[in-house]
């Protein structure tokens, strides 16, 4: 003979099952309150420098000291992935250099301190300097 609270636990058991069939989810133990952020890639930052050997380096850096070149103001960011100011002019990288190393061909540069500093002009970033 059953009892009424057994019958009142078998319903509530009952319930239960029901219950947690009808909502997704609840029938793990333990479950996150936090909404669930979308999934993404990890962001991957951009190398805003470009890979120059020391051969390459020396090469730049001697035939652009012989053109006549305006400096830039000594105060002038030289950064790698800093953004070059409006106010600085840049000039075309020389086709002799050009020549000598194709992948900065399409760059721009300005000097300063005697520094070579190299930038992408799509972005209009320092992506290299030589000192």
């Amino acid at each position: 003979m059953k009892t009424s609270s057994m019958i009142s636990v078998a319903a509530a058991s009952a319930f239960a099952v029901v219950f947690s069939l009808a909502l997704p989810g609840l029938d793990s133990p333990v479950r996150a309150q936090t909404p669930e952020a979308p999934a993404q890639a990890p962001a991957v930052p951009v190398q805003p420098k470009i890979n120059l050997s020391l051969e390459q380096r020396h090469t730049i850096k001697e035939l652009v000291k012989d053109l006549n070149v305006s400096p830039a103001p000594p105060d002038v960011e030289t950064t790698v992935g800093a953004t070059v100011p409006a106010s600085i002019k840049l000039s075309p990288m020389p086709p002799v250099v050009a020549e000598k190393i194709p992948q900065i061909k399409s760059h721009l540069f300005f000097v300063e301190g005697g520094k070579v500093v190299i930038v992408d002009p799509k972005e209009n970033k320092i992506v290299d300097a030589i000192d």
